[in-house]
């Protein structure tokens, strides 16, 4: 894929980390493989006074390129506007900024808002950009239409991109999802959950459905339960102000867990499309079950590790959940009575984010006597940090004696395709500039997975919900393996 038309790119939040560690790095990556094309302009808006040449320089230092020969003619396209996210003069500046791109040209330019900052800004840089009329570029509002009437033309000049999580609960989802749509067309709203544009996820749908023989096991009748996990080795570091009072249910199971849990619960879309890939994506998170608030003990458990209290920025009483375990029900024909067994956490033993399909353990009337494993064929979905597939088999234990014994098929990505992998944030950047919404959050989805959390927060503030506590570098509380034993299963590792 490559960029054909010229582009305007506004990063709000310009000297934040997912500017400057994921932004940037994926921009230039894509620069350096020609995917950009030869007309694009990056503004970087912030609060810091910097000039264009010093915003550059402080990319080129942080990105360690200042000696590649790339990096000097990509930073030429590096502009810099200072302002406040409250204040209009700085929207005032960055309007004449990107008009002179326009003049230069002497035609108007797509114009992509990318909003990577934290969600308390994004009220007053949406009030800004209606006020100033930055959302509706340098082109007409309206087109005239052959039988003379005026067609709403919004969308061919401007584009918005926003950064999870998107509100805090049911209400302020839909507040946000309302001030959007006061705004922009939902042809124009890109919100951005850079775990669909993993190329495992994304490979799910070929896995299931042009193999044929996944699909017709894929069901009740086959599989036992689902496990995925989101394991972040690390803890919170600096994002205390951020990350207490939120916590990993809404950090990370609203959105990651619940788009892995519909990657694997979809039903077949009715072709290869936009909207009949993000339809049967919000079907499946439609059909997850909710869970009463007097009910959340019985589904839900949280935790928090060890040390978290003493982080900066943490309230010393908080009772913010750094780990989560939930199981959820899927209510279709497909997965009628089928446990999906989800769990995130940080400071955890390691870096892990996976899915497995557990397949149910029905042991051949010739093997009886021999005796077979307890759990049986489990297909893994690899996603991070090695991205591939895995198939556990049951196979003969080599030997004079018949014994069953299970072993691992393995497929990498890495070793398989030698080509180089698209980053995450390289697809999504692409996605946005030219105009594919696929791998992106549409309203309907976001609805239906605040409900559910919504009633799980609900639940807690009832009651003195119990808080497991875990080391660490260990696998989570103790109290979260109670999910699955009570069900007579267990965490796969």
């Amino acid at each position: 894929m490559k960029v054909m038309s010229p582009f305007i790119l506004v990063i709000f939040g310009a000297t934040g980390d997912l500017a400057q560690h994921k932004l940037l790095p994926a921009l230039y990556s894509l620069y350096k493989e020609k995917q950009l094309g030869d007309t694009f302009y990056i503004v970087g808006f912030a609060r810091r006074p910097l000039t264009d040449q010093e915003y550059s320089h402080m990319l080129g230092d942080e990105l360690e390129v200042h000696k590649e020969e790339e990096w000097a003619d990509f930073a030429k396209n590096i502009y810099y506007q200072q302002g406040n996210f409250d204040e209009s003069d700085g929207y005032e500046a960055l309007i004449k900024k990107l008009n002179g791109f326009d003049q230069k040209l002497g035609a108007c330019i797509l114009r992509l808002f990318y909003l990577a900052t934290p969600p308390d800004h994004y009220e007053n840089i949406l009030k800004h950009l209606k006020e100033t009329k930055l959302s509706e570029g340098c082109g007409p509002a309206f087109v005239k239409a052959t039988a003379g009437e005026e067609v709403i033309a919004r969308g061919k000049w401007t584009r918005l991109a926003i950064e999870k999580p998107f509100g805090k609960d049911l209400d302020t989802a839909r507040e946000l999802d309302k001030r959007l749509c006061e705004i922009f067309e939902e042809q124009q709203i890109y919100r951005v959950d850079h775990y669909l544009a993993k190329e495992t996820v994304q490979n799910m749908i070929a896995f299931r459905f042009a193999n044929s023989i996944f699909e017709p096991v894929w069901n009740a009748e086959h599989i036992d339960n689902v496990q995925i996990t989101f394991a972040e080795k690390k803890g919170i570091g600096r994002r205390g102000k951020f990350f207490d009072g939120v916590g990993t249910l809404r950090d990370v199971a609203q959105n990651h867990l619940l788009q892995l849990l519909a990657a694997v619960a979809m039903e077949q879309p009715k072709s290869f499309t936009r909207e009949s890939i993000r339809d049967a994506r919000a079907n499946a998170i439609k059909a997850i079950r909710k869970i009463l608030p007097t009910d959340v003990s019985h589904f839900i458990m949280r935790g928090q590790y060890k040390g978290y209290l003493e982080e900066k920025d943490v309230d010393p009483h908080s009772q913010t959940d750094t780990y989560v375990a939930m199981k959820l029900f899927v209510d279709t024909d497909r997965f009628s009575g089928v446990p999906f067994y989800l769990r995130a956490g940080k400071a955890m033993e390691k870096d892990l984010v996976e899915i497995k399909i557990i397949f149910k353990q029905t042991c051949h009337l010739l093997f009886k006597e021999y005796g077979c494993p307890e759990i049986g064929n489990v297909l893994t979905i690899h996603i991070q940090p090695n991205e591939g597939i895995g198939m556990r088999v049951i196979a003969k234990t080599p030997g004079q004696t018949l014994s069953l014994s299970t072993v691992e098929m393995k497929f990498s990505y890495a070793e398989e395709f030698k080509n180089r992998k698209i980053d995450a944030y390289e697809k999504l950047l692409l996605d946005i500039i030219t105009g594919d919404q696929m791998l992106f959050n549409r309203s309907d989805e976001l609805d239906s997975s605040w409900e559910l959390i919504s009633g799980i927060l609900k639940g807690w503030s009832l009651s003195d919900n119990f808080v497991g506590t875990y080391d660490v570098g260990a696998s989570g509380p103790e109290e979260a393996k109670l999910l699955l034993e009570k069900d007579g299963k267990m965490w796969l590792d």
